[in-house]
């Protein structure tokens, strides 16, 4: 059995390892606060029939409840250890948060919480919940989905064996904060991983109203320029960059 992934925007990407349906930080919507899809919307066929959703940190960009409601309710939600309370209150029934190290299985598929350099506060107001990053895997193939993350230490022993890591390239504007990875520094993240196959993400899809015209590059140039370290390091991994509602395929 092949397993495959399509990149839908953003962070937002679905697995499918063994038969099992994985979503990551599901942002569905057209808008989002002040920011705006600036590429094709996400067709509800995209995201039928998810088995588990998970969720990296409680960000606005990460975590939006207005699309998480678009999923089945009884959808099994797996968030950062402080993210339950916030997400009961609105309505989600099954929640397993995790502590980095801790696992939850969900049929052939286990999803184990990494570590993560970034600061998981729901803004303005909001809870602070941690930051995490997944390990989602079978007996068969393995994934890293980053979520928002710096480089740390220990990151070049997360995982032997990776067949695919979803790597954070860039953000939603012209700049960003502290807690992301540059194109550079996500080749850094591919030199220390060590996986065969890399997908950029975090990129391309979101952006604030009005200054898409003077920015256009951030939102095409990112994992071009990653693509471009990672091979300039010689590094044995091979790159795709996939534009938003594209996918590949591969065999364990």
């Amino acid at each position: 059995m092949s397993s495959s992934l399509v990149f839908l925007g953003h962070s937002t990407v679905l697995l499918d390892l063994d038969g099992v349906r994985v979503l990551t930080d599901p942002v569905l919507r057209r808008r989002l606060t002040f920011l705006r899809r600036v590429v094709a919307p996400v067709s509800p066929g995209d995201h039928a029939g998810v088995d588990v959703v998970v969720l990296s940190h409680l960000h606005h960009d990460h975590c939006d409840p207005a699309s998480l409601a678009l999923l089945d309710r009884d959808v099994c939600l797996v968030a950062p250890d402080g993210a339950g309370d916030f997400l009961r209150r609105r309505g989600f029934r099954r929640i397993v948060t995790l502590q980095v190290g801790e696992s939850h299985t969900v049929g052939a598929v286990t999803i184990t919480a990494t570590p993560a350099v970034h600061d998981g506060r729901r803004e303005p107001f909001g809870p602070r919940a941690a930051a995490v990053g997944y390990l989602v895997g079978s007996a068969r193939t393995v994934a890293y989905f980053a979520g928002d993350t710096d480089l740390f230490p220990g990151m070049r022993e997360l995982c032997p064996d990776l067949d695919v890591a979803l790597i954070p390239v860039w953000g939603w504007g012209p700049n960003l904060g502290p807690g992301h990875l540059n194109p550079q520094r996500a080749a850094e993240a591919v030199a220390r991983l060590r996986p065969r196959r890399a997908v950029p993400v975090h990129w391309g899809t979101l952006f604030p109203y009005g200054l898409k015209l003077f920015y256009a590059d951030r939102l095409r140039e990112p994992p071009r320029a990653f693509a471009a370290a990672v091979a300039a390091r010689e590094l044995p991994t091979e790159v795709r960059v996939l534009a938003p509602g594209s996918g590949l395929t591969w065999q364990p």
